[in-house]
This record gives structure tokens, C-alpha cells and sequence, in this order.
């Protein structure tokens, strides 16, 4: 039977492509301002390839008892997010009394070089920070920024201009979520892909009145055209999560990956046809999915740290077979992420395990079997980074440690404590960014920037 929905929608889709792409091939080269050439961007969410991993091979050295060299150092406001890295430019996303800012800066100088700027009144339901909660996202002369509230930003990466705005909470109507928008978006070809997470109407004010009682409106997950703004499709009735979309190809098919408030959600990034969802989520009301799945060929993990634990699937187009799962009847978890993502190596998967800072581990996982191969108790949450066959493990107090990625043991090289060192304050939860050699961290008011590269000495 002719379905005419999706046959406006592919006429929609391929029509914006055509405008985008007529855009594109205008547009002005960004120059490079960086002095170090070898190195490579860290662009958007978890690197340039979202994963957490670096590209960079240059050689890694153990430190000094006082840690890497500090290259500079820079007072922000109230933020959870990380820093991007683009051609030699930063970007930071905070906020400074009742303005939301994106700072963009020379990032091995820390020169500021503009700032944009706009009204919020956020407030985190429980008394947390009411800054922003995810990170700039650096396409060519555009970034993009999705603020704790919703508000949706496209800005010229020059001169941080305005080209448009989209009020995603008021369109979609979206609910409140218990810590806001907390899922960054990414960029597939001409898209621009959104967790909204939009409703049908309801009385209650925010997720918690509701007591979770809240129906999606096909406004899950939404795609923009990333030049207009313009609406290209948006799917399912799922509500919004922390984590955020990631992008693989396995079998040259490209895929979309969503692990959104309730479930893991596959599809076709370009149209936004479906191929499974995945139910994952613990009871709890105020459970949350936060952490990013990992995708390894045809395989993708997915781990939350409120009672249900992990799991690892085998995908393919139009379903999926479960190869493991945490046991709900069993209280000892293979592996249970919070707002850290795993990282993947040769068959292994590295994170820190448990949803308090009390408690929580180090540990290695078997991708296979979800065989626990090591557990280290450390009582500090932990984001990894890797590098040429190093995990660079930054925890919320402000320990910095230089791990030799081992699936047998854990194998520290160097550790130093930034709050000692450096007077850094808890929280430190932004995952650590690496570009060009320099090592990027943020603090609850400071961001660092250190050099990893080796000594000439």
C-alpha cells in the first residue's frame, strides 16, 4: 500500500538536502589558528569519534609528582559540561549569574576571541547546579549550543552571530526532566539530531509531580536541518535521558544510536526509520540513563547505575538478540555506569562502577561474556579518556590518574591529586577533552588546560 506520509517525508528530506548541500559549497573556510598541527580536533560529545577515544599517537610519558605541565588556567561559571575543540578555538558553555554563555577562546593561549549570551532563569529541581549541562557542538563555521532549558542555538563559529534559535521545550512540549536538558546533540551529514523528548498534555508542572506518568508525542528523538533549523522528521514516543545520540557503520549501513529515558532506541540517522527499541530502565522513579552506549561492530553495550545494570546486544536492520544482561534477581552487577561512558579496547570495556561516590569501582568487563576480569574500590565516580594505549582517568575529587590499559590488572603509572595541586573544588564530572596534545579539564569554577606531550628534556 502507498503510504503518503512517508513518501512527503523523503520528498521533504531530500529537498532540504538539496538547499543545505547548495549552502555548503559556499561556505567560507574557518582559518586554523592552532600552532601545533599534528593533533586533531575534539569537536562535540566524547571526541571526534564519540567514543572517548583520541586519535592522537604521539608517545606517553609518566608525570611529575605535580602532574602534567599547567599551560594556562581560566575562572567559568556554572556548568557540567566539557570544552570543544575546533581548528585552534574553544568553546565553553556555562553560565554567569541569570545569563547562559558560550565563550570561545584561543585554546592553546586561552586569548578570548567573543562571547554570546542569553537570558535563563533555569533552576535545577534538587538545589544542583543551574548552569548548562551539555557541551558545544563545532561543525565547520557553525556550533551549536542545547541550554538546561531547552533553548536550541545555531552560531557562527567567527564571530558567534546568531543564525537561529529553536525553543525545543515549548515546541515539542516538553515536560521537565529532574536535572533538565542533559543530552548534547550530533551532526550526520546535513542533520542535526535532538533528544527532545516532547508530551501530551498534561496538569503536572515537571516529571517528578507527574510520578513518571508522562506520554511521549513522536517527539522523542528530532531531527533538524542543520543550516535552517527547519523540522526534517522526528520518532518515537520515548522521553528524554542524559545520554547522548551516538553514530557508528557496521556493515556499511550507517545507524543512529538513542539510549533514551526508557529504552535503547536504533535507527537510520538520514530518515529516521526505526529498526528497534530496546526497554532499559530500573523501576525507580528517579532512575536516569546517562551513560553513552558503546558500539563495537555489530554489537552495542548499554549500562545504567540504578538497579538493572548492563547489557550487550547483537544488532542488525529491523531487530536485535540480547547476548547478556545483568540479572535483576542478582545485587553484584557486571557493570553499572552513571554519567561516566565506558571505553572500549580489544575486546574490553573500562569504566567506573556504581551510582554513589561511596562504593564505587574501577573496573574491567569482558564485552562478550560481561566476566568482571578486575574491580578496584576507589569511592570516587571517575570519566575515562583514552590515549595510544592509555586510560587518562579524571574523578570527582580532583584525582588524576595514568593507566596502562591492562584487561588483567589495574595498572597505574602516575596519579596526582588536582585539588591539592591546583585548589580544584568538587564536582569534577565533565569528562576530561584531549586535542593537539593538550589535556583540557574542568573544575566546579575553573578550566585547565596542560600539556601531555613529551618533555624535550
Amino acid at each position: 500500500m502507498f503510504d503518503l506520509s512517508k513518501w512527503l517525508l523523503q520528498i521533504t528530506f531530500l529537498f532540504v538536502l538539496f538547499v543545505s548541500e547548495a549552502y555548503v559549497e559556499t561556505n567560507i573556510q574557518i582559518p586554523d589558528l592552532r600552532t601545533r598541527k599534528s593533533g586533531s580536533d575534539w569537536p562535540s560529545f566524547l571526541g571526534p569519534t564519540g567514543d572517548g577515544k583520541s586519535p592522537e599517537k604521539f608517545p606517553i610519558e609518566p608525570w611529575l609528582i605535580s602532574g602534567p605541565p599547567l599551560i594556562w588556567r581560566t575562572k567559568i561559571g556554572e556548568s557540567y559540561g566539557a570544552p570543544t575543540i575546533s581548528r585552534g578555538r574553544l568553546f565553553i558553555f556555562d553560565r554567569h549569574q541569570n545569563l547562559a554563555r558560550l565563550s570561545c577562546m584561543r585554546s592553546e593561549r586561552k586569548k578570548l576571541l567573543w562571547q554570546f549570551e542569553y537570558p535563563t532563569d533555569y533552576r535545577d529541581m534538587y538545589g544542583y547546579n543551574n548552569g548548562p549541562r551539555t557541551c558545544p557542538i563545532v561543525d565547520n563555521d557553525r556550533v551549536y549550543i542545547y541550554g538546561p532549558k531547552g533553548i536550541l542555538h545555531c552560531l557562527n563559529v567567527l564571530d558567534g552571530a546568531l543564525r537561529w534559535k529553536i525553543d525545543t521545550s515549548s515546541q515539542f512540549n516538553v515536560v521537565p526532566n529532574f536535572f533538565g536538558v542533559g543530552s548534547t546533540p550530533i551532526i550526520e551529514d546535513q542533520l542535526l539530531i535532538v533528544q527532545v523528548g516532547g508530551a501530551l498534555p498534561t496538569e503536572a508542572r515537571d516529571v517528578y509531580q507527574a510520578q513518571g506518568k508522562i506520554v511521549g508525542n513522536g517527539s522523542g528523538i528530532v531531527a533538524f536541518d542543520k543550516i535552517s533549523g527547519q523540522v526534517v522528521y522526528q520518532i518515537t514516543d520515548e522521553l528524554a535521558s542524559y545520554a547522548s545520540p551516538i553514530l557508528a557503520t557496521t556493515d556499511q549501513r550507517r545507524w543512529c544510536f538513542m539510549f533514551t529515558r526508557g529504552s535503547l532506541v536504533g535507527f537510520d540517522p538520514l530518515t529516521g526509520q526505526i529498526d528497534f527499541q530496546y526497554p532499559w530502565r530500573d523501576r525507580k522513579l528517579e532512575s536516569v540513563n546517562a551513560s553513552n552506549p558503546v558500539v563495537v561492530g555489530n554489537t552495542i553495550f548499554v549500562s545504567e547505575a540504578y538497579g538493572v545494570g548492563s547489557s550487550v546486544l547483537q544488532f542488525y536492520p529491523k531487530g536485535y538478540k540480547i547476548i547478556w544482561s545483568d540479572l535483576l534477581s542478582r545485587r553484584e552487577k557486571a557493570m553499572m555506569l552513571h554519567w561516566n561512558t565506558a571505553i572500549h579496547h580489544q575486546g574490553y570495556l573500562y569504566g567506573c562502577s556504581g551510582r554513589h561516590t561511596q562504593g564505587s569501582s574501577l573496573r574491567c568487563v569482558e564485552l562478550q561474556t560481561g566476566r568482571v576480569m578486575w574491580s578496584k574500590p576507589i569511592n570516587e565516580r571517575t570519566s575515562f579518556l583514552y590515549i595510544n594505549g592509555y586510560l587518562i582517568s579524571l574523578g570527582e575529587f580532583g584525582r588524576l590518574m595514568l593507566i596502562h590499559v591492562n584487561p588483567k590488572t589495574l595498572d597505574i603509572i602516575s596519579e596526582v591529586q588536582l585539588s591539592r595541586q591546583h585548589g580544584l573544588k568538587h564536582p569534577l564530572w565533565a569528562a576530561p577533552v584531549l586535542s593537539n596534545g593538550f589535556l583540557y579539564i574542568r573544575s566546579k569554577d575553573q578550566l585547565l588546560c596542560f600539556d601531555l606531550t613529551p618533555s624535550k628534556n
